[in-house]
């Protein structure tokens, strides 16, 4: 990763961004600044390139022309895996936890990885009790600490998303990327995750694409909205809520609702 000038205060930047289907631009010269210890949403209609954008800063999809600026290093051509390993790590729309594992075991796979035995499920059970306490700390940060002992696949689907973030926690990052958070949630799970967010952000740095604009409201301290693979506007809510062309982009009009 080559080392770029860092912006104060900026821990994910991007630089004309872009990327290329065959003919059709889903992401055109998007230019991108999160401040550190902030939480950035990134909003939109539907087909207006965030998942597209989201996949380029996980590293799942190639740029075709820009740049991704990571803490001051060119991340632009990095693998996801090495990413991760500089404290940028993605959360899933879908729920990505090993159903048939307890919640302390889920965890405690992410915490391997300081061990040097990352995803090697047959090791000594001694080497693997040894991250029980700091897998604990880790379940009672998202609320799970009675539920260690408890398969995956037997918990709500919001405890679930918890526990996904739990994992994620595990991994020491310093920059969250979560994609749909509360994609598919009751609105008492919605609550709950919202409220977990929340809670995590401390000493952390969070981008988020989601579609519930009421947790937008609620969380975001920063506001992209792309539009046909562009940035139509920036700011907080109550600037973007209030923009003629976002309220034209979602609702086809500018009239206040």
């Amino acid at each position: 990763m080559s080392e770029q000038a860092k912006q104060p205060g900026i821990i994910l930047e991007t630089r004309n961004l872009t990327k290329d289907f065959k003919g059709f631009t889903a992401v055109k010269d998007v230019n991108l600044q999160v401040e550190t210890g902030s939480i950035h949403a990134i909003i939109g209609p539907n087909g207006a390139g965030k998942t597209t954008f989201f996949n380029l800063l996980t590293k799942f999809l190639k740029p075709s022309a820009g740049h991704i600026i990571y803490d001051g290093r060119d991340i632009t051509h990095s693998r996801p895996a090495g990413i991760a390993q500089h404290g940028l790590v993605r959360s899933f729309q879908i729920s990505a936890v090993f159903p048939h594992l307890s919640a302390r075991e889920n965890v405690r796979i992410a915490l391997q990885r300081k061990l040097g035995v990352s995803y090697h499920f047959w090791r000594p059970k001694k080497i693997l009790d040894q991250l029980n306490e700091e897998a604990q700390e880790c379940l009672e940060q998202v609320g799970l600490q009675e539920f260690g002992d408890v398969k995956a696949v037997e918990l709500p689907y919001g405890q679930k998303r918890a526990l996904e973030i739990a994992t994620t926690i595990a991994l020491k990052p310093r920059l969250m990327l979560l994609d749909e958070p509360t994609q598919g949630m009751s609105s008492e799970d919605v609550g709950t995750v919202t409220d977990l967010i929340r809670r995590v952000v401390e000493g952390r740095t969070i981008v988020m694409v989601e579609h519930n604009l009421n947790v937008v409201s609620t969380l975001a301290d920063r506001i992209t909205v792309l539009s046909r693979g562009e940035i139509l506007a920036e700011g907080d809510y109550d600037t973007v809520s209030t923009n003629p062309s976002v309220m034209e982009a979602y609702m086809g009009t500018t009239d206040a609702a």
